[in-house]
């Protein structure tokens, strides 16, 4: 029986966190930065995680299971009232 081998591209191109989630390098930040400005060049360091729309096409290349980044978000509120 053959088994499922996940895209070697893409493995090449993500990490996968512990909680499941997809982080990747942002496009754009590698060549023709001369007209980039500092701030735009300094945000492409900041880790990207790929958006919930994209999931259930990088599921279905890696063969396995991946949660959204927005997902692991909580709001906490406090409901205690003086």
């Amino acid at each position: 029986m053959p088994k499922n081998k996940p895209n070697k591209g893409l493995l090449k191109r993500i990490r996968m966190t512990k909680s499941g989630k997809v982080k990747m390098g942002r496009a754009y930040g590698r060549h023709r930065r001369s007209h980039k400005t500092g701030d735009l060049l300094r945000s492409y360091r900041e880790p990207n995680f790929a958006h919930a729309s994209d999931l259930k096409r990088i599921a279905g290349m890696l063969h396995a299971r991946v949660t959204a980044a927005s997902a692991s978000k909580t709001v906490s509120k406090d409901t205690t009232e003086a």
